[in-house]
């Protein structure tokens, strides 16, 4: 299976259960802390990182780091890009007519 989008305009990318996840939060706000993001999709560290690698590949998000307030790591914050939320809402749209078809 490839990341491109159907004929009917779903998107295998964003289709997969934990990036549908993702990119649901991250449509719902313009940056979400990525530790908030594991937490929504129910995933490990590992694999969060597999699965905002595979959206930052297609250019579906972007990440910044934050600066660190006091001992740990700095926060990383990820938002949806124009062709992300654009790409996000063609999948909606496209499940929506799924869901409709006789």
């Amino acid at each position: 299976m490839t990341d491109e989008p159907t004929g009917d305009g779903l998107d295998p990318l964003i289709h997969e259960i934990a990036r549908l996840r993702i990119c649901a939060a991250l449509a719902a706000t313009t940056a979400v802390e990525a530790q908030t993001l594991k937490a929504a999709a129910g995933i490990s560290d590992s694999a969060l990182s597999k699965h905002l690698r595979r959206l930052a590949d297609a250019d579906y998000i972007s990440q910044t780091l934050g600066t660190s307030r006091g001992p740990g790591r700095p926060r990383t914050w990820v938002s949806l890009t124009d062709r992300g939320r654009t790409a996000y809402a063609q999948h909606l749209a496209a499940l929506q007519r799924l869901t409709q078809a006789p």
